[in-house]
């Protein structure tokens, strides 16, 4: 049977077993969405097309399954390119359709024709310009299994209009082969048995745990393998939620605003196990200094990843569902030797738990105004474990990341690599989209929630039941926080001097609103607006200058943290 272009891109969706798609609609995709309506797809019509890839990123993320989103041409297409971006960095398994004019038109300026193949070629991880609707099955075949593949990430597929119209005999492949694209997913024996030997001789390790173990949904054997050896476990931001923040051997994160002791802990180690992880600077500080004492053992899908930004000691490329198994099956084969190691690490254990006790993450609390970590610490005790919680990028982010326990996988979704604000509302959207009887809630700062606040449109009309927590400072605040501690107090350009009336936007959109001005209203407020139907906001207005801490600064060392 022949079909059009937009049949074909549409019946593929639902043989890669597409439910949800988010975007935005124009005149190059008219046709498109013209065909959508005749399918079972659920779309949801953002109000910003950023909006609809940050919501397609978060449905990803939380789902383990591959999110879709569609643009017109022109500036639909260009307003993706920070949603790609955010994707790229954060490896999310995406496929983003864009519009183009007619490839007779293509080069030749027409009305809203941008290049996409070209702008985004640094941010993808791979791109198409259909030509022919006779490739056009094959290459949504290709963008899924490349998205979903090895180190994931996102995919573009530009379709000109014509190619949409256009019709030939639908047939879609069952396999994919691409030269040159072969991910190594199986890790190399030998390299497991050197890894089990380092592992067993170390008397300080520590698992350093990335976005890869989230991704990868390696939760049950990662606790299997810290607990066979006793490490204790630091996560980076996008491995939170990878191991339980409230167990025993968990640091929580490590880096710029991680814990005093993960940071020590990974100074002091003599084996760092990197698990899906990159080395990047935020967790690295000063590289000079970082680890110096310890070998690394780094596992990762992406062999690119592996020795780009510090020394590695023994290399293994692979997923970490193949690799984890491999490497406890190796070391739980001599149950008495292991037991020796794990004693022999024991003085190794208390050292971190002294750091534990000597510098706890706390924070002064006050009766005078609103702690930003006090909301977070209530909104955690408020929340069942199994809430999923986005955020903007900012101050909230990193108390959000310090001061609530995750404990559930993929319920910890944020932007990382690009530190994307306005993130966090659309991310919230796409995860309630995914989960509708799942508590979400967005944290936010003023500042970033202004970047999206137009999805509250969205939430009010798809009847998502998002909550929304903004710790409201007046300013922007890691910006100035940034200026109080190196630019003498200099706030340039950092100060929100006109306060906006977060109650009277949500009721304006049709949300609740709910506002809480005294540390005695916090409780009452979290609770009011998690009990309430529908969208709420629950403003917060919080201590104007308080830092998030501890704090690497800029060009130091993981020892070298401002405490207070």
């Amino acid at each position: 049977m022949k079909k059009t272009g937009s049949q074909i891109l549409l019946e593929c969706l639902q043989l890669e077993g597409v439910e949800t798609i988010f975007g935005y609609p124009g005149g190059t995709v008219i046709n498109l969405y013209d065909d959508l309506m005749d399918t079972p797809i659920n779309h949801i019509l953002t109000r910003h097309e950023q909006a609809a890839v940050h919501a397609a990123d978060a449905y990803a993320r939380a789902t383990g399954k591959v999110g879709v989103a569609i643009a017109t041409s022109g500036p639909g297409a260009t307003n993706t390119v920070t949603g790609i971006a955010t994707a790229y960095m954060d490896s999310t398994p995406m496929v983003i359709i864009t519009g183009q004019v007619p490839t007779p038109l293509i080069g030749n300026d027409a009305f809203q024709e941008a290049d996409m193949v070209g702008i985004t070629r640094p941010i993808t991880k791979h791109n198409y310009l259909v030509r022919d609707v006779k490739d056009l099955a094959r290459i949504v075949k290709q963008a899924f299994h490349i998205a979903s593949t090895g180190r994931p990430g996102p995919v573009l597929i530009d379709l000109p209009k014509d190619i949409q119209v256009a019709s030939t005999t639908f047939f879609y492949p069952d396999t994919v082969e691409l030269r040159g694209y072969k991910p190594t997913i199986i890790p190399n024996p030998r390299q497991l048995d050197k890894a089990a030997e380092m592992i067993l001789a170390a008397r300080k390790p520590v698992l350093y745990v990335g976005g890869g173990a989230t991704l990868s949904d390696v939760d049950k054997e990662l606790m299997i393998l810290a607990e066979a050896i006793q490490a204790p476990v630091t996560t980076t931001l996008m491995g939170m939620s990878s191991f339980p923040s409230r167990h025993p051997l968990s640091l929580g994160m490590l880096g710029m605003h991680g814990t005093f002791y993960a940071n020590m802990a990974v100074t002091n180690s003599d084996l760092l196990i990197a698990l899906g992880a990159r080395f990047d600077d935020r967790v690295t500080g000063k590289i000079a200094t970082f680890a110096p004492n310890a070998k690394i053992i780094h596992v990762d899908v992406d062999p690119t990843s592996i020795k780009k930004n510090v020394r590695v000691d023994l290399p293994v490329v692979g997923v970490l569902p193949k690799v984890l198994p491999g490497l406890i099956e190796r070391l739980q084969k001599d149950p008495e030797t292991l037991e020796r190691v794990v004693a022999s690490s024991q003085a190794w254990r208390n050292q971190v738990q002294e750091w534990k006790e000597q510098h706890p993450m706390t924070y002064k609390n006050t009766k005078a105004t609103i702690k930003p970590q006090y909301v977070i610490e209530k909104l955690c005790e408020l929340t069942a474990d199994d809430a999923i919680i986005t955020t903007e990028v900012g101050q909230h982010q990193m108390w959000a990341a310090q001061f609530y326990d995750f404990s559930v996988p993929r319920t910890f979704l944020t932007s990382g690599g690009l530190g994307t604000m306005g993130f966090g509302l659309p991310a919230a959207l796409g995860a309630q989209a995914a989960f509708p009887k799942r508590q979400v809630i967005d944290i936010s700062g003023d500042g970033s929630f202004q970047m999206n606040s137009q999805e509250l449109a969205t939430l009010v009309q798809y009847r998502l039941p998002v909550k929304i927590v903004i710790l409201n400072n007046n300013f922007l605040g890691m910006v100035r926080q940034w200026q109080q501690l190196f630019f003498d107090k200099r706030y340039s350009q950092t100060c929100m001097e006109l306060p906006i009336d977060f109650i009277k936007l949500a009721q304006a959109y049709g949300a609740e609103g709910f506002r809480a001005t005294k540390p005695e209203e916090v409780e009452k407020v979290l609770r009011q607006g998690l009990e309430t139907p529908g969208p709420v906001i629950m403003e917060f207005k919080v201590a104007r200058e308080e830092n998030v801490l501890p704090m690497v600064p800029a060009g130091a060392g993981l020892n070298e943290m401002v405490l207070s």
